[in-house]
């Protein structure tokens, strides 16, 4: 791919709001397990649970013994992390 085409390819590229996780999102809060759904597939379960056990993660809350995140606190996370 040449520079111009990347360059064309780059300005034709939708922007990307990751607040608009959090409103698409029915439930205000989202399971660890259900975090690649939550953002398409940026995330994955296990990199956030890596991620919690260094305290670099969002900041889990746990429900019994299952692991869930604050959907603003994840969504603002993510954007503290997005680079670009």
């Amino acid at each position: 791919m040449s520079k111009t085409q990347r360059d064309q390819f780059v300005q034709n590229m939708p922007s990307f709001n990751l607040d608009t996780l959090a409103d698409s999102w029915s439930s205000p809060i989202v399971a660890r397990s259900e975090v690649g759904t939550f953002s398409g597939g940026l995330l994955h379960p296990r990199t956030l649970a890596n991620l919690d056990s260094l305290n670099e993660g969002p900041g889990k809350i746990l429900i019994g013994n299952r692991a869930c995140y604050s959907t603003q606190k994840l969504v603002a996370w993510m954007k503290q992390r997005q680079k670009g």
